[in-house]
């Protein structure tokens, strides 16, 4: 077992970083299974404790992976899902956060996770024609029931976060959080740390581009979803790509890669931050974890932020219909 080191969620302790597995059933193309249970065998091996996963994840399949992959070492997991998506593929965007589908969306998960209760249960998007209320308030039933430990919520904003944890305490919030989104900074950070609501980003590695191996979208599988994201989008990816350049030579001058140096900024971001990097291969997960033992100045975090600043992102990070479910 490694020695990585904890942080903590609210009242919840976990590794300083996670790992996200939606790449595993979802959204970057095809995956394979013993791979990816490899992988989440590999992070439990070096101390990962925290894996996030959804409902939405391969719609079901994600959840039944990590499933199998805990399966006898759930002592060593602290098991994050998601509900919130209520439409299959194909359909229209569907955010449900009524409290009947909170209880019927906990049971089928608890049910493809084989497990008795949920560590850390997030509403995936807040759901605008439900009051947060209402939907928080069915998941704090869920704790009272010993289904779930404690609870989260995902992409939401600071008045969300104050009513929701009026009605019970909000361990998380995760929400996108890398050099190249930043959206959060403003409002939203100060009030999960007034709150004492732990922030867990996800995508710190801006899907993979900030690692510098995206040069194109032409690599990628037909069904990627970066193929359909404005920073990708002609014009805008060979903008960005100028800045991972800058990044790549700060890097260099480091002795690590771009992607850890973009992860190390994550992870300085304060003692309440747990990134969760998703990977489906063990390389990666490796690389990653390093990157918690990158050390940087004052004088280093500042060249990484002038080599991207928000402003010279081109591109929004969601398209238009995508980015209405974000900060409800």
């Amino acid at each position: 077992m490694s020695d990585i080191p904890v942080r903590h969620l609210g009242a919840l302790t976990v590794s300083a970083q996670g790992l996200g597995c939606m790449g595993m059933s979802h959204g970057y193309g095809a995956s394979d299974d013993t791979e990816s249970v490899a992988t989440l065998h590999r992070a439990l091996d070096l101390g990962v404790t925290l894996l996030d996963t959804a409902d939405f994840y391969g719609f079901g399949h994600n959840e039944e992976l990590i499933g199998r992959a805990v399966a006898g070492r759930r002592e060593e997991v602290v098991l994050a899902t998601k509900f919130g998506f209520a439409n299959r593929v194909g359909e229209p965007t569907l955010i449900r956060g009524d409290a009947a589908y909170v209880r019927e969306a906990c049971e089928a998960s608890l049910r493809r996770l084989g497990v008795d209760h949920i560590d850390l249960y997030y509403q995936h998007r807040v759901d605008p024609r439900v009051p947060i209320e209402e939907t928080v308030g069915a998941m704090a039933e869920l704790v009272r029931a010993g289904k779930v430990r404690h609870l989260g919520l995902s992409e939401a904003g600071a008045d969300t976060l104050r009513r929701a944890h009026a009605v019970h305490p909000i361990s998380a919030l995760q929400s996108e959080w890398s050099l190249w989104t930043r959206d959060l900074e403003a409002r939203i950070v100060p009030v999960c740390r007034e709150l004492g609501i732990g922030i867990v980003p996800f995508s710190p590695l801006g899907r993979g581009f900030l690692t510098g191996t995206v040069a194109s979208v032409e690599g990628l599988a037909d069904n990627d979803v970066r193929r359909s994201q404005p920073r990708f989008a002609d014009g805008n990816l060979e903008h960005n790509l100028a800045i991972v350049a800058r990044l790549t030579e700060l890097a260099e001058a480091k002795g690590v890669t771009a992607g850890q140096l973009a992860l190390a900024w994550v992870q300085h971001r304060g003692d309440d931050v747990v990134p969760i990097p998703g990977t489906r291969r063990q390389r990666y997960l490796e690389e990653n974890l390093a990157a918690l033992s990158a050390e940087l100045t004052p004088e280093d975090l500042a060249a990484v932020e002038s080599a991207a600043p928000p402003e010279r992102i081109a591109g929004r990070r969601y398209d238009a219909t995508s980015l209405t479910f974000v900060n409800g």
